[in-house]
């Protein structure tokens, strides 16, 4: 049967907000089913309620585990709005039900729960909440499995229910993508991760992948995951044209490096320095780390002038009008940086203004969780990666440098150890193989993505002195025909993994090099440990097993 009256079934783990979505309901002249927990706390904020009990015939029977797995509770939310299924619905006398709002019991917090049984998950996987909203999907009835879609659809309601299919397909499509995931949590756990699946929310549509001929492109959300604020998604485009493919990636990028600077500091000094990074492609080409918002900026833009034009930054501190004529004109005698992408806690509107280029190519973004990120904001989810027909699963890279208790501590002194710290930072969330070099809280190459520590050393040294001799001559004007070098005397160096012979330390050593960190775990350990010793270079080693840096191999 169907009345005039409109009916909806509540039933919810967390009572968190019920109560105001059920008077809002009445107030719209619907009537409320309930059962169990959810009809106590609605009745007792005074909410008529009738009990599924009423209907069924049956009260909660086996410790409450079946309550709404009765017909005349799915019937009401399956049944067809025909002639014919609504006369059997009145020969059963089983209510049309309208709306079905049901959240799940918390399996995910349960099986993250450290003192968790095999039993005490079982307890808490939920059987009747998923099938009374899928029931209430195909049936095309409100689905409201999302606490935050409940104002939505009292709105909708208000409004006259527009775009009604639209709408409720919309709520059907979350609501079995949800249950979807909660059941691939539970596979994932009874069968110790033998089954692994990935839910996502398209959040944007790219106008292209990494090249123009690779479309359809798309960013998702992970589906159902809890909330980081450094997400993608949680930051906020102020200015410039839609992100694109790489867009996202750089960004992605920039987030792992910045973070784990900050981590760094943190970890060592106890406080973030302010840093600056610029990047092409996902790697660092600049980056600077100091006390002094626009001494930090010339750090990181003279880390490669070349490089950085085109190029992405993100500031882990505030942009206001001076620092954004800083990235656009600093080190230019004429005309101005373009950029793609800047990212940072927060514009001024005159830096916008400045910052802003035509037709929206630079992308400005704003995230206030960015401002001195340290340790709690490494993104600690695994990481997916396709490769052909499957994808492969890890932890993310959240090692933290830490030389508190290092020997080097009492030997090196604070600028060097902090010059080690960014240069770890940058070369593990660089493309491995890598070798990065950094002075005076600058980077000042980064060889990326070889195939062997000495092409690795090279190219570091090959950057490095290239972007002086660009500076020497774009930027004082140095036109001479003989090279500029940088100068790299008493640099640091860092390599992401050991040195499997003692050539590629040469090659840094024969620059000026005078502190090196990588890790141990080559047959040779004992031959560079002694090479360095008489060349009397600082070198430091953690073990491979927990301190390798390799990222994007």
């Amino acid at each position: 049967m169907k009345s005039n009256q409109k009916i909806a079934l509540i039933s919810v783990y967390n009572k968190e907000g019920i109560t105001d979505f059920a008077k809002s309901l009445v107030d719209l002249g619907w009537k409320i089913i309930s059962s169990g927990g959810t009809a106590k706390h609605l009745l007792d904020a005074g909410i008529l309620v009738t009990d599924v009990a009423e209907i069924t015939g049956m009260k909660a029977i086996l410790d409450h585990r079946v309550v709404t797995l009765h017909p005349k509770i799915h019937g009401g939310l399956l049944a067809l709005n025909t002639p014919e299924h609504l006369a059997e619905l009145e020969k059963y006398d089983i209510p049309f039900i309208d709306l079905v709002c049901c959240d799940l019991y918390p399996l995910e917090e349960e099986i993250d729960n450290p003192g968790h049984t095999r039993e005490s998950v079982i307890e808490k996987t939920d059987i009747g909440g998923p099938t009374i909203l899928r029931s209430g999907a195909k049936g095309r009835r409100i689905t409201i499995c999302d606490p935050l879609d409940r104002i939505k659809v009292i709105e909708w309601l208000e409004n006259g229910e527009p775009d009604r299919e639209e709408f409720l397909n919309n709520l059907a499509a979350k609501t079995e993508a949800t249950i979807s995931r909660y059941c691939a949590v539970s596979a994932d756990y009874h069968s110790k991760g033998g089954y692994k699946s990935i839910f996502g929310k398209k959040i944007l549509e790219c106008a292209y992948g990494e090249n123009a001929y690779q479309k359809p492109a798309s960013f998702y959300r992970i589906h159902g995951k809890g909330e980081d604020s450094l997400a993608i998604v949680n930051w906020q485009l102020v200015a410039g044209s839609p992100m694109s493919y790489n867009n996202i990636c750089d960004l992605d990028r920039m987030m792992q490096t910045m973070t784990h600077i900050g981590a760094g500091f943190e970890k060592n000094y106890g406080k973030v320095s302010q840093v600056a990074i610029g990047a092409k492609h996902g790697n660092a080409c600049g980056a600077g780390v100091g006390d002094d918002n626009l001494e930090v900026i010339g750090k990181m833009l003279q880390g490669d002038l070349r490089a950085i034009f085109g190029g992405s930054v993100m500031l882990n501190f505030n942009v206001d009008e001076k620092i954004a004529d800083e990235l656009i004109h600093k080190f230019r005698e004429e005309g101005r940086r373009l950029l793609d992408i800047v990212a940072a806690p927060s514009f001024t509107p005159e830096a916008v203004e400045i910052l802003s280029r035509k037709k929206g190519k630079c992308r400005l973004l704003v995230n206030k969780n960015i401002e001195k990120a340290g340790i709690n904001s490494l993104d600690t989810n695994v990481r997916f990666r396709y490769v052909r027909s499957g994808f492969m699963e890890q932890p993310n890279y959240t090692f933290v440098l830490d030389l508190t208790k290092n020997s080097a501590r009492g030997v090196l002194s604070e600028s060097v150890l902090k010059d080690l710290i960014l240069a770890w930072a940058i070369g593990s969330t660089s493309n491995s193989n890598t070798i990065t070099l950094v002075k005076d809280g600058r980077l000042y190459g980064n060889g990326v993505g070889q195939q062997d520590r000495v092409g690795a050393a090279k190219l570091a040294i090959f950057r490095a002195d290239d972007a002086a001799d660009f500076a020497n001559k774009i930027v004082r004007q140095d036109l001479t025909t003989v090279k500029a070098k940088a100068d790299l005397e008493n640099a640091v160096a860092y390599s992401d993994s050991f040195f499997p012979f003692p050539d590629a330390p040469e090659v840094l050593i024969n620059r000026g090099i005078k502190t090196i960190l990588g890790t141990s775990g080559s047959v040779n350990d004992d031959q560079i440990i002694e090479f360095c010793k008489e060349k009397n270079v600082n070198l430091i080693m953690l073990p491979d097993s927990e301190a390798r840096g390799f990222y994007q191999h």
